[in-house]
């Protein structure tokens, strides 16, 4: 297991991640000066997102009906507890987008090769308690 994102687990069976990007935004009010820089001043946290890129090869690594199980999990429109292989609780992310890219086809149509990326971002705005009742409710019925 890499990570898991509500009950979907990212691995070597599903899909295996090549890179992870993590991206933190800051927000940072600019007020104009006559003369001299504009004044800045923090007002909160801007976005966190994740993207998750790699490929999968059906017939050696990875099942290609992972790609449809996150399209219906974006679908439905819900935040999921995103938490690493060591444990680590990122928080409440939504999947913002899917991309994949087919190569390398059978005679049949069927790829050989399907890259993918998918972003993440993060929606809990620091509400972890809710986040850690969440999980802890995901380990009971698991």
């Amino acid at each position: 297991m890499l990570m898991s994102l509500g009950q979907f687990v990212w691995g070597i069976n599903t899909l295996a991640y090549q890179s992870l990007k993590r991206s933190n935004s800051y927000r940072w009010a600019s007020i104009n000066r006559v003369g001299q820089r504009p004044a800045r001043q923090y007002v909160g946290l801007g976005d966190d997102t994740i993207n998750l890129s790699g490929w999968i090869a059906p017939e050696l690594a990875g099942d290609r009906t992972s790609l449809d199980k996150l399209r219906a999990m974006a679908s439905a429109g819900e935040p999921y507890v995103l938490v690493d292989a060591l444990g680590g609780v990122y928080g409440l992310f939504v999947i913002e987008s899917i991309s994949e890219t087919n190569s390398l086809f059978y005679p049949n149509g069927q790829p050989r090769k399907i890259e993918f990326d998918i972003s993440l971002t993060r929606v809990d705005d620091n509400r972890i308690d809710e986040v850690a009742m969440i999980t802890s409710a995901q380990d009971v019925f698991a």
